[in-house]
């Protein structure tokens, strides 16, 4: 099929550009990029809304791709436990090739339309879990297979693809499909593409979690203090909430372990 990803960019002759020049278009293709999601928005919300329903069923979340589409998966699911709390295996990211590949391209891993199958059944997924592929240009065999095989183990599959009517799509039970049409640079769909990607990951979960009573009015109640920074944030928000001084904040943060924790046990023992 003729992707939109893969056509030719708008622009030539990128390497007569000035420095400026080369920034001011990149940055008026970025600009498409949010109104190519808010078109996807229905896709999105349907997607959101079954992931959020078989995890608080207790399901879990699986992404799976290849190269910066599994790359954007693994960053999304890995964000999840420091801002939300939850465990590191609730939303698991899975890129052909193994971890290895996060860093170093594994070649052809994407095109083995077994292996995602296997690396799932490592996890022993389930008919509780969703599986959601990840595949800019929409094609990528890897996660076509893996989408099959979830299919036929009877799990929820969906996708956020960047191209319309593409073979992962049609696999997916929710499919989400962000047109953002050519690159700058021709083919390198780590630009506008992966960008739209890790746009709907952020807006997939951070809705999930909102969902799952992760959130508590804007504030992230349970964050992961794993720095300095947190702490004195969870401590500020501790403040706020209960109208205390910054020790007794600090005091029952550091005894609780989340500015959740540290509001309710003040709750219960005033």
């Amino acid at each position: 099929m003729q992707t939109t990803t893969e056509k030719e960019s708008h622009y030539n002759h990128l390497e007569q550009m000035s420095v400026l020049e080369i920034l001011q278009n990149i940055n008026k293709e970025d600009q498409t990029v949010a109104v190519s999601v808010n078109k996807a928005l229905p896709q999105i919300e349907k997607l959101a809304t079954v992931v959020a329903e078989r995890m608080k069923a207790g399901g879990r979340l699986f992404y799976i791709g290849a190269g910066t589409s599994g790359r954007l998966g693994v960053v999304d699911a890995s964000e999840c436990p420091p801002t939300f709390g939850v465990p590191f295996d609730w939303v698991v990211g899975i890129i052909a090739g193994g971890d290895g590949a996060i860093r170093k391209a594994v070649e052809f891993a994407e095109d083995d339309t077994e292996q995602a199958w296997k690396d799932l059944s490592a996890f022993d997924i389930n008919d509780k879990d969703v599986v959601v592929a990840i595949a800019a240009s929409g094609t990528t065999p890897y996660v076509i297979g893996g989408l099959k095989a979830a299919n036929q183990n009877k799990i929820v599959t969906g996708c956020v693809v960047c191209n319309s009517g593409s073979p992962v799509a049609a696999e997916a039970n929710y499919p989400v499909e962000v047109v953002t049409g050519p690159e700058f640079l021709t083919g390198s769909t780590r630009m506008k593409a992966g960008t739209a990607q890790k746009l709907v990951l952020n807006m997939l979960t951070t809705a999930v979690m909102i969902r799952l009573g992760r959130v508590k009015g804007n504030k992230m109640v349970d964050m992961q203090l794993s720095n300095n920074k947190l702490v004195d944030r969870g401590t500020k928000m501790v403040m706020a909430e209960i109208g205390v001084d910054e020790a007794t904040a600090a005091d029952l943060l550091k005894k609780n372990g989340s500015v959740r924790k540290a509001v309710d046990f003040y709750n219960q023992n005033r």
